[in-house]
Order: C-alpha cells, then sequence, then structure tokens
C-alpha cells in the first residue's frame, strides 16, 4: 500500500504510525490502493514555521536566483513527466496520454514562464512628485502563502500557484485535495533540489487542514482553486485575521451558438470541451445556449456527437463515488418537461459516467444554475441576443463564456455584454500562461497566469526620500 507524507523543510516528514490517514481511491476501479498523512496542528505548525524561517533569506534573493531555480524545477518536472503521469493517473483516472502529451507540458511551460516574471516585475518609476522629495515604489513579496489545490488538476493547479508564489519571493505551504495529493509531493521533492529548505512545503489532509492553514498566524496569503462553497469558507476564516485571498473557485460556462456557425464542427468542438477531463474543469463548455432557428438540429448533431465519446479511452472518470452520486442526484432529479438525449447513465468500472446531453431545460432548473463538473451538456434555445445574454448571465458564476458566430459586430457586442472573466470566439478552453485566468461573482476574485498573477503576490510600499 502507498503512503503520501508530507514535504516539509527539504525533506519528506515521518509521523507516528497511529496517526490518522486518509484512505487513496483509484477512480477508474473504485479499489483502495493507499493512504496519505491527515495533517493537524503538529504537522501545520512544522510546516508554517519552516515556511516563515526560509521567508527571511528566500524574500532576498535575486529575481535571478528565483528564474534559475524555477527553470530548474521545470526541466525536473519534464524529465520525469512519466513518474509525474504514473502518480496522478492513479489518483484520478486521467487518460494517461493527455497527461503526457498535454497537462505535463503545460506545467512546464508555465514554470518557464513565471521564471521569466520574476525578472519582469513592473511598477511606476520614481520621481519627484512633491518638490524636495523623491518617491520610489517597491513592489516586494508578501510572506507565508497558504495554497489550496483541487482535485481536477493537482498537478497543474500546484504549479499555477507556486509558480508566481516563489518567482515573487514568497514561501509556500501547499495543501492538496485529500483524494489526489502524490503529484503535489513528487513536485515539492523535485524543487528540493533548487530551492532552500522552507521555501515550497506540502501538508496533506483534509478540510479542516484547509481551515487551520487559514487561520495560522503565520499566513500572509490565502490561495484556494475550488469551490464555491469551500471559497466562502476560506474567505470567512480569513476575514476574521484580515488575510489577503485569492479565490479561483466555480464556474458555470455559457457556449452561445448562434445560426450563422457551420453547426456540425461546432458541436464537434463544444463536445471536446464539455467532456475533456470529464467534464471536471471550472470552465467546462456544459451550459450551450443555441439560437431558436437551429435549435432541433443542433441539438441532434450535439446528442450524435456525445455518443460518440467513450468513457473509459476518450476521458476518465468522476473523482470520487461522491461527486458520481452527486451527479446522478441531479440527473435523476430532472423535471418533467427535461429530455436526456443521450447518456446519464454510469457504465462503470469505477466512477465513470456516459456522455449526456439534455435538452428542454428551463432558465430555473437546478441543472442550469449549478455547477455540474461532469460530461454533461444542457441545451436551451433563445431568441435573440437580448435574451441569449440574460441567459448566459443569469447564474452566480462568472468565469468563462464563448461565442460561436461569424459575425463580428456580433462578437464585440455579446462579448462585451457577458459578465465572465474569459469570452473565447469559436473555441472554448484553451489557455495560455501569458494571459490571465479568473472570474467574478461566485467565481471568486484574482487572477491565476500572467503578470496579473504574479503581481498578485506582491505588496505595493512608498518609500519617500527628503533630499532638500
Amino acid at each position: 500500500m502507498t503512503h503520501v507524507r508530507n514535504f516539509v523543510g527539504g525533506a519528506l516528514v515521518d509521523t507516528p504510525d497511529t496517526e490518522a490517514t486518509l484512505e487513496l481511491t483509484n477512480p477508474a476501479t473504485g479499489m483502495v490502493f493507499g493512504t496519505s498523512v491527515i495533517s493537524r496542528r503538529n504537522e501545520i505548525d512544522l510546516a508554517m514555521e519552516s515556511a516563515a524561517r526560509a521567508f527571511r533569506s528566500w524574500r532576498r534573493s535575486t529575481p535571478a536566483q528565483r528564474q534559475e531555480a524555477l527553470l530548474k524545477i521545470a526541466d525536473s518536472l519534464e524529465a520525469r513527466a512519466e513518474e509525474f503521469a504514473d502518480a496522478e493517473v492513479r489518483e484520478t483516472g486521467k487518460v494517461r496520454s493527455v497527461m503526457l502529451d498535454e497537462e505535463i507540458p503545460e506545467c512546464v511551460s508555465t514554470l518557464r514562464f513565471f521564471a521569466g516574471a520574476a525578472r519582469q516585475l513592473e511598477g511606476t518609476g520614481a520621481g519627484e512628485y512633491l518638490p524636495g522629495h523623491t518617491s520610489v515604489i517597491r513592489r516586494e513579496p508578501i510572506g507565508v502563502c497558504a495554497q489550496i489545490a483541487p482535485w481536477n488538476y493537482p498537478l497543474m493547479m500546484a504549479v499555477w500557484k507556486i509558480g508566481p508564489a516563489l518567482a515573487a519571493g514568497n514561501t509556500v505551504v501547499l495543501k492538496p485535495a485529500e483524494t489526489t495529493p502524490s503529484t503535489a509531493v513528487l513536485l515539492a521533492e523535485a524543487a528540493a533540489e533548487f530551492l532552500p529548505p522552507g521555501v515550497f512545503n506540502v501538508v496533506c489532509g483534509d478540510r479542516e487542514t484547509g481551515r487551520a492553514l487559514v487561520r495560522h498566524p503565520h499566513t500572509d496569503l490565502v490561495s484556494i482553486t475550488g469551490s464555491t462553497r469551500a471559497g466562502i469558507d476560506v474567505a470567512t476564516v480569513a476575514a476574521a485575521d484580515l488575510k489577503r485571498t485569492h479565490l479561483e473557485l466555480g464556474g458555470n460556462a455559457p457556449l452561445l451558438v448562434f445560426p450563422d456557425t457551420d453547426l456540425a464542427d461546432t458541436a464537434e468542438r463544444i463536445a471536446d470541451a464539455a467532456f475533456y477531463n470529464a467534464g471536471q474543469d471550472c470552465t467546462a463548455g456544459s451550459r450551450v445556449l443555441v439560437h431558436e432557428s437551429v435549435h432541433d438540429e443542433f441539438v441532434a448533431a450535439l446528442a450524435k456527437t456525445a455518443a460518440t465519446r467513450r468513457p473509459d479511452i476518450d476521458y476518465g472518470p468522476l473523482n470520487s463515488r461522491a461527486q458520481l452520486d452527486r451527479v446522478l442526484g441531479l440527473l435523476e432529479r430532472l423535471p418533467s418537461h427535461a429530455r436526456v438525449e443521450t447518456g446519464g447513465t454510469a457504465p462503470g468500472p469505477g466512477f465513470q459516467l456516459a456522455p449526456t446531453v439534455v435538452s428542454g431545460l428551463r432558465q430555473d432548473d437546478e441543472l442550469v444554475q449549478e455547477e455540474v463538473f461532469a460530461p454533461v451538456i444542457t441545451v436551451q434555445p433563445f431568441a435573440d441576443e437580448t435574451e441569449a445574454l440574460e441567459l448566459a448571465n443569469g447564474v452566480p458564476y462568472g468565469l468563462a463564456s464563448s461565442v460561436w458566430t461569424n459575425d463580428v459586430a456580433r462578437v464585440a457586442r455579446v462579448s462585451r455584454d457577458l459578465d465572465f472573466g474569459c469570452v473565447w470566439v469559436n473555441t472554448h478552453g484553451p489557455l495560455t500562461a501569458e494571459m490571465p485566468h479568473g472570474g467574478f461573482g461566485h467565481s471568486g476574485h484574482g487572477k491565476d497566469l500572467s503578470a496579473y498573477s504574479f503581481a498578485e503576490y506582491t505588496r505595493v510600499k512608498h518609500v519617500m526620500t527628503r533630499f532638500e
């Protein structure tokens, strides 16, 4: 049986044999294969104190030194890709080729981007804004960052978090999701060769572990990627001590399909966007809004395309039995006016869900308002742009959206009025390290990726010197 331990102060940490543990289950088979630590006060204190000590010197490292470390971590991840893929596939059931060909290369690219960003911090120039005085703006690291990663992209989200934090000179205590801890620990092990002890630590555990990290007096900033419920919990706990927060939360992306687009091609692309990673993606293309003139034709094309996707080959299982049961519950509670065009079943083995398309839904239906986080697509008709925007914006989330049309003027109008942090046009889902990712409303605040993310891991200080 595998046992995943904490990584603190540059080394794996042994804990008493009597400590409580979490079971680790392979969602592709439903079989338990190992355990991980449940960190409590003593383990958290050890990690936070290690990070606080390391910050005293790491904050004074030069941008060139931080760049060099991040580049070497990226190289190590690239060289050990097979090992990382094995660990993540075992805990998530992901398609192994997708990990090796898409996700790990993106992780490597992101680390290299933030390595470059470490030497490109921009700010207001020094100047005399008051006679006889010179003002300088300093961008400084914030301190110890408690970071909480999700289970849908365990390695990628860990990279998105540590990249800007370390590049800016902060230290990190990262808590991976309780079902997917292994790649975070592997990443910390790989990084330890190039970072001073205590700069990057990993503690495993459950929700109480996360709350304890947020409450800890050494915590200066909290970053979480997770559900809106988890983000509200973090923000509430952090508010008691006025800690800074960075919240990348749920999504419920609308995809607006207009009649001038190629319907067959659009159906294929939307199916890809909806079923990637079994739909367990906060930007998943799961809420389709299509013009009424082509609604029936598009539903038929989408259902036909979805039926060709294979849940054991084209995408993996849902994360857990609890997640599968939650989604099946949503489908079982469908109102009488809704229709399952295809899918809706759990064929097994493990926690697989067949690709599913549901039509006939209304705006206030549970499946429309809730983030499904599964290979499920809902389809609703609209009469014109005004109604399309009302339906699109008529949910509490504001992370991502897309517009499918060949009308350039329509793109300009609709992208302006969509209340989402990202608007894709004739595509849905691509991300790049150079561009920001983050939303509005119940999707949280703050940006991942890009120079915007890097800046959020800094604080601004004004230094004024009298010279006359």
